[in-house]
């Protein structure tokens, strides 16, 4: 997914690395080609010219000079691609007990990724559980609760009850047996003012130990304001990437990560 994104920022790296002179219209071109990759690989446009005007800035700064300022470009270029990323791994620490909650948009995957997290905590002796609380997909308690059982992992469903804190509620007591609850929850549009509300209802009442957006690779430029408004309903601690085949660019992922930090 990262492929083409990976080999421009290379070859923009390279021809700062080889250039005899370092000279306005060289940077010009340089930031073009950046601006170009950038953008082909849907990172948000704002951000696309905040790295343009820091590595203009660096490049036009007569305080610099020679290769020490070839390195300090490179270097301003790598930190900045770097910082859209999240800077440094962070990893999720367990605890006895935990409640992580899923949160995305319509279709990204959330529920076939809680049954791959699911499994893989399981796999790794952890006494893990799934609990259903998307009320508006239709057959969504029902595709956990086959999920489930398929991969031998015990999902909480209500198929009638239409409010998710109802549903929280009834279970609640059960999944404090588990080490992992793993919560399902409804997809939506970000500018659906009445599901982000039951978002924050649900994050208000559950508290999560841990918040994870989950994100397709190919959302392009709606992924800055998708991220946005899920930030403004929850804090998110972090983002998972769906959908990264062949067609997928990189840039809405750089986005969600930049725009929750």
């Amino acid at each position: 997914m990262f492929g083409k994104l990976g080999e421009i920022l290379k070859k923009t790296t390279d021809k700062i690395a080889n250039a005899i002179f370092l000279d306005k219209d060289l940077v010009d071109s340089i930031i073009k080609d950046l601006q170009r990759a950038l953008i082909e690989a849907d990172v948000n446009v704002s951000l696309v010219k905040e790295l343009s005007d820091k590595i203009r800035k660096a490049a036009l700064d007569e305080r610099i000079k020679g290769i020490e300022k070839k390195e300090h470009i490179i270097k301003i270029l790598h930190d900045e691609i770097l910082a859209l990323l999240g800077k440094e791994k962070k990893e999720i620490i367990l605890a006895k007990h935990m409640e992580i909650m899923l949160i995305g948009i319509y279709g990204s995957g959330k529920t076939t990724t809680i049954v791959k997290l699911a499994n893989y905590y399981s796999k790794r002796g952890k006494k893990v559980c799934m609990l259903g609380l998307d009320v508006h997909r239709p057959a969504a308690p029902e595709q956990l609760e086959q999920l489930g059982e398929k991969n031998k992992i015990p999902a909480f469903i209500d198929k009638q009850e239409k409010n998710p804190i109802k549903i929280w509620k009834k279970f609640k007591k059960e999944t404090e047996n588990y080490d992992l609850v793993f919560i399902d929850t409804a997809g939506r549009d970000a500018l659906d003012l009445a599901l982000i509300e039951e978002i924050k209802k649900l994050g208000k009442e559950i508290q999560p130990d841990y918040t994870i957006l989950i994100m397709p690779a190919d959302i392009g430029q709606a992924a800055k304001t998708q991220a946005s408004k899920f930030q403004e309903a929850l804090n998110i601690n972090g983002v998972i990437i769906t959908r990264m085949d062949s067609t997928a660019k990189a840039g809405g992922a750089l986005t969600a990560c930049n725009e929750t930090k």
